[in-house]
């Protein structure tokens, strides 16, 4: 493991000159020579699987002796069967529509030139990401395949199975004749790369970055290159009292419980004053193994649910913890979500079609759902294949940012010969 290096800001340039130079190279290729660049790396990664198992259990050990959470180690674990996946994952990506060369629209000025607006690749794309490992391909496979280069800086405790992920990623490249240089990957846990990333505009058009509350701050904090992130996954389920009472206890064990780790899980669980079955939907949650805490309305309900903090409503815990409120009907979900919220995912459990469509409408999130599970907020259940991430900002992208939130578009005039007096 490389821990530092002499010239952290010598180092991000060397490899930005790299991969702006492959970035233009990507966007020359015809759709089917990147295509066959992730099919042949998906091929790498399924050949590679022993090495990166291998690598990925002395993560885990390390990790393990760190102290990581149990929700981190989930983030972090390899086996046979998510290795398959991640290249499955990316070798999707390769089937998908290619957004490069897409027209968007197309108009004919008042002075006769024809204007085209076309989809194009944003350049070089890096990505600052903890724990997931499967990050390193799912962005490198999405970024490829968009037309951009990528620099990737996995976390420290996802050292030694990124490396692996990435060798063989490249390997796969290197067969079909793209350039390597297109996925590059910073060694080094020097955190001092990070910061030369941030600041590196003209060789980095773009960050993303995917990890917990404190690497998004500093990432927005300190960026001088646009940044594409989503804050907290403080995702909320509101059980309408229209709601089936079954569907509401499938839809809210599953919210909270498939896994808890992952920025789509249920951290509130907001129940209508009027729902009948309240006690038994606790119940039910509880007897997963979910902590729960609520507030004064829910220990009328059930006294030995202990009393959430004002900060409970705020906290993405990534584990077996749920808070739990009261709320009058849809206005009082919307306006807790409104409160308490970071602008994922939040789901609402309704029978009343007419209620569920306020809430769809009211609620800003990138993510909306009716009848469905908070864990849905996945780009590959959406059909987009792998992705970058949820972005939960207004511009440029919103929600999962697979193929074309990786493109931009510039403008094409075909003119007769007209001159601008």
């Amino acid at each position: 493991m490389i821990n530092s290096v002499p010239d952290p800001v010598m180092t991000i340039t060397e490899m930005g000159a790299l991969a702006r130079s492959a970035s233009a190279m990507l966007a020359t290729l015809p759709t089917a020579a990147r295509a066959d660049g992730l099919r042949r790396a998906a091929q790498a990664l399924r050949a590679a699987a022993p090495a990166i198992i291998a690598a990925n259990a002395e993560d885990m050990a390390a990790a393990t002796e760190a102290g990581l959470s149990p929700a981190m180690l989930d983030r972090l674990r390899l086996d046979e069967a998510r290795v398959a996946a991640m290249a499955a994952g990316v070798a999707g990506v390769a089937d998908l529509p290619d957004p490069v060369g897409q027209v968007i629209d197309r108009t004919s000025a008042p002075s006769g030139i024809t204007l085209t607006r076309v989809r194009i690749p944003i350049g070089v794309i890096g990505i600052i990401y903890e724990s997931r490992p499967n990050v390193t391909a799912d962005a490198a496979a999405l970024c490829v395949m968009s037309g951009n280069a990528v620099i990737l800086r996995g976390g420290s405790e996802a050292s030694r199975s990124n490396r692996a992920i990435h060798a063989a990623f490249v390997e796969g490249l290197a067969a079909a004749g793209l350039p390597a240089d297109a996925a590059q990957l910073v060694e080094s846990t020097d955190r001092a790369l990070v910061g030369a990333m941030l600041t590196a505009a003209g060789l980095i058009d773009m960050i993303v970055p995917r990890g917990g509350k404190s690497l998004v701050a500093r990432v927005q904090a300190d960026a001088r290159v646009p940044v594409l992130a989503h804050l907290d996954g403080i995702n909320h389920v509101y059980v309408d009292a229209s709601a089936d009472p079954a569907m509401a206890v499938s839809i809210v064990i599953n919210a909270k419980m498939r896994r808890t780790g992952v920025c789509g899980a249920m951290e509130t669980l907001l129940i209508d004053r009027a729902y009948p079955e309240a006690a038994d939907l606790i119940a039910s949650l509880r007897a997963t193994g979910c902590e729960v805490r609520g507030d004064q309305a829910i220990r009328a309900i059930d006294p030995s649910v202990p009393l959430a903090s004002d900060a409970d409503w705020d906290t993405e815990y990534l584990d077996a913890i749920a808070s739990i409120a009261v709320v009058d009907g849809v206005d009082g979900a919307m306006a807790h979500i409104a409160a308490h919220g970071s602008h994922h995912t939040d789901a609402i459990v309704a029978g009343d079609a007419a209620v569920a469509e306020r809430f769809l409408a009211g609620v800003d999130s990138a993510i909306v759902l009716w009848n469905a599970s908070t864990q849905y907020a996945d780009g590959g259940e959406f059909g987009l294949g792998a992705e970058i991430g949820i972005a939960t900002g207004r511009l440029h992208a919103r929600g999962p940012v697979a193929l074309e939130g990786l493109t931009t578009y510039k403008w094409v005039g075909r003119g007769t010969g007209q001159v601008r007096g």
